[in-house]
């Protein structure tokens, strides 16, 4: 929430959505709980980070979003990538999914 035009909602029974540009925009993370396995976090990477993430452990392609060809990974937990650096890869979700705004939208939110 801390990022630039950023909007929270639950969707889909129960999962957490955040959007930028508002509760309309792009989505660029997702958020729910699994229970005892803990909480599992969707985010936009690269297509590059998206082939180096994708075996690791604790990360995995995004069910459903990479089965459709978009390049999403899912953190199931921390053995790959801290909270420190789910940070950073949540800033960059953030940025990617601004730039797919339309250029109106960028504009109007001081994106470009």
């Amino acid at each position: 929430m801390a990022l630039p035009h950023v909007a929270h909602v639950v969707q889909w029974g129960g999962v957490n959505v955040w959007k930028v540009g508002g509760s309309t925009g792009k989505m660029f993370a997702l958020g729910f709980d699994h229970g005892p396995e803990g909480l599992f976090i969707t985010f936009k990477v690269s297509p590059m980070s998206y082939d180096l993430m994708k075996e690791q452990p604790g990360l995995r392609p995004a069910p459903y979003l990479a089965s459709r060809g978009m390049s999403w990974i899912q953190r199931m937990s921390d053995v790959s990538l801290d909270d420190h650096g789910l940070k950073a890869y949540l800033k960059e979700s953030h940025r990617l999914c601004a730039m797919s705004l339309s250029k109106t939208a960028q504009k109007k939110l001081g994106f470009i």
